[in-house]
């Protein structure tokens, strides 16, 4: 049956305040964004129009170095893919199965996600500290003083260091997720497979793992896109030092934008990792789509 016009016009009034929050919101600052990111801006003064030379002298410039910031990026985003999710998977999996005090081990194993980065990235400053951290101390106890570091101050240890924080801290998260996925299932699959002979670890191969599929592709796309755009933690514990060693290109971007006052340069990283994200979502999307 048809509807009437005055059916849809409804419809579209009663969508209207979300389409307005949603384009107010998102979708202005992004266009904004790609229109600054073709001005040569310091903030103040008009901006002039240049086309897209900020986007060919970010991939060529020294003195931007974007590279690196993308390297570590990336690296984040692998770590977070192959250690974050399957240490929170396996978490989820075993508080599933009706362990005595699971209810506090959901919360504890959560409440790093609670807290917030600034926090967490001053106790972590606490822990690196080459005089009286935490690390060293255990270090000179266990009597391998030449072990210690000036963890954050050493180029070659401060990108390891801020790693350990950041994927630590959401671990939780992506565990949550895939713990409700866990719960949500038919109690009849498992039993089913436990009475065909199946083992724990092949129930959760062969009959959980596919189930929270649509869950796992969500954590993974959280986690690369997360990592992508990543920027508290690092603030907080290096400002993208030293020596750049820890820079990503959010910290590069606040850079230009609040201390080089180049504006126009800072939209283009903030461009481009916008344009990054959105393609690392469609590959992921892309790679779990199942076939039919």
């Amino acid at each position: 049956m048809k509807r009437p016009f005055s059916y849809k016009l409804n419809i579209f009034l009663f969508l209207l305040p979300a389409l307005i929050l949603f384009l107010g919101v998102l979708i202005a600052p992004i266009v904004m964004s790609f229109v600054y990111s073709l001005m040569d801006w310091n903030g103040l003064s008009t901006p002039t129009y240049i086309g897209f030379k900020n986007y060919v002298e970010l991939f060529t410039s020294r003195s931007i170095n974007i590279s690196r910031a993308l390297q570590n990026a990336m690296l984040l985003a692998v770590l977070s893919v192959c250690i974050q999710l399957p240490f929170a998977l396996i978490l989820a999996l075993k508080l599933s199965q009706h362990i005595k005090g699971e209810r506090w081990y959901l919360a504890i194993f959560f409440m790093p996600v609670l807290i917030s980065s600034v926090v967490i990235g001053q106790l972590w400053i606490k822990v690196y500290n080459p005089e009286y951290g935490v690390l060293n101390a255990l270090l000179r106890s266990l009597g391998l003083d030449s072990w210690t570091r000036i963890w954050l101050g050493d180029k070659n240890t401060a990108m390891g260091a801020c790693l350990v924080p950041i994927l630590w801290q959401y671990v939780g998260y992506h565990m949550l997720l895939m713990y409700a996925g866990i719960k949500g299932m038919p109690a009849e699959l498992n039993e089913a497979a436990m009475l065909d002979g199946c083992t724990p670890a092949q129930v959760s191969w062969y009959i959980i793992i596919p189930y929270i599929r649509p869950i796992l592709r969500v954590s993974v796309i959280f986690a690369v896109t997360g990592s992508l755009k990543s920027f508290d933690m690092i603030y907080v514990l290096t400002n993208g030092g030293p020596m750049h060693a820890t820079e990503l290109p959010s910290t590069l971007m606040i850079n230009l934008l609040f201390l080089r006052n180049r504006y126009g340069m800072g939209s283009t990283i903030a461009v481009m990792l916008i344009v990054l994200c959105f393609v690392f979502a469609l590959l992921i999307n892309l790679a779990f789509k199942e076939e039919k």
